[in-house]
């Protein structure tokens, strides 16, 4: 179990390379695996995470609707409330959202596939989180066993950064998974994307465990952040009742129907 609140920031400026996916399945296994309460941002305007999220019907992770401008004060609550691990999805391209969520990152986790388009543009992420003096991870996604270019990836990518030991093979269950808001772990637990995905987590919670924590930066008179059902269009939210709140004190809600 984390001792303390870690951020892990997933990120790259390249569309569809996987990272709404792997959030909200990295999110599941490290609440499933006892290193919750866990939590789960984001910042992508496309919102993906969050509508995956809206279609789940179990309590965790949790779902804190924030924004840039509020990002700092919402983690140091979080903190404060003894959440043990927060993963950030991020948009593509946004370099300036980028540069400020990785700012918080106790780890930036860099999905790439093993096409050259994905290999290109991991030379943008890495700048930012090389400016930020963040550690980072590469994980390998939708990979072909034995394909050359998997292992070219691997190669080229090891130049740059720690290349995570599993990868994650191109397989469809993952994101049909996510259509209502599950994951593998919980649709095929025996499945081979099941089973990477746990090894996965096992790999990144390894690696947060030498993280040195920041220390916690309580600032006094925060804006309490709203924990609870996203949607774009309607952000205020309706409490649920205080004998259906979970035990670590943050409640589950839902927003007013359209």
């Amino acid at each position: 179990m984390l001792s303390t609140m870690r951020v892990i920031v997933v990120t790259s400026q390249k569309g569809g390379s996987g990272k709404t996916t792997l959030s909200g399945h990295l999110a599941f296994q490290a609440e499933a695996t006892g290193h919750g309460p866990v939590a789960l941002i984001d910042t992508d305007p496309q919102g993906s995470l969050a509508a995956w999220w809206n279609a789940r019907a179990a309590h965790a992770p949790l779902f804190i609707q924030t924004d840039i401008g509020r990002l700092f004060n919402d983690l140091e609550e979080l903190r404060s409330q003894e959440i043990r691990l927060v993963v950030i999805d991020t948009p593509p391209a946004v370099t300036g959202t980028i540069r400020s969520v990785v700012a918080h990152a106790d780890l930036v986790v860099i999905p790439a596939r093993p096409s050259p388009h994905d290999l290109r543009a991991v030379g943008a992420t890495l700048d930012i989180v090389e400016g930020r003096h963040k550690p980072l991870v590469f994980v390998i996604n939708g990979a072909t066993p034995k394909a050359k270019i998997t292992s070219d990836a691997v190669v080229a990518l090891s130049q740059h950064g720690t290349v995570a030991p599993v990868m994650l093979r191109h397989r469809t269950d993952f994101s049909s998974a996510m259509i209502d808001g599950r994951t593998v772990m919980e649709c095929s637990p025996a499945s081979r994307s099941a089973v990477e995905m746990t090894e996965l987590w096992a790999y990144l919670a390894q690696r947060l465990q030498r993280v040195q924590p920041r220390p916690a930066a309580l600032i006094p008179g925060l804006d309490r952040p709203v924990f609870g059902r996203h949607h774009a269009d309607i952000p205020t939210a309706v409490p649920v009742a205080a004998d259906e709140a979970p035990h670590h004190g943050f409640g589950r809600r839902a927003v007013n129907p359209t």
